[in-house]
């Protein structure tokens, strides 16, 4: 994995925060981790004429 560093609204953070608070993540960065998979996962679902679809197909983490 890479590190990345990105700004985000303060809302954002409180409700990172109250899902970690409440156990569904165990940390902020997962949660961030599992939302931008699924958002490449929705956006790349079936769409082989992307390049980027394929590598990200092909390289994706199992969890």
């Amino acid at each position: 994995m890479r590190l990345i560093t990105l700004y985000l609204p303060e809302s954002y953070l409180r409700a990172l925060d109250e899902l970690v608070e409440k156990r569904y993540y165990p940390s902020r960065a997962e949660a961030i981790r599992v939302a931008i998979r699924d958002l490449l996962n929705k956006e790349f679902w079936g769409r082989e004429d992307i390049e980027g679809a394929r590598d990200f197909k092909e390289h994706e983490p199992t969890s």
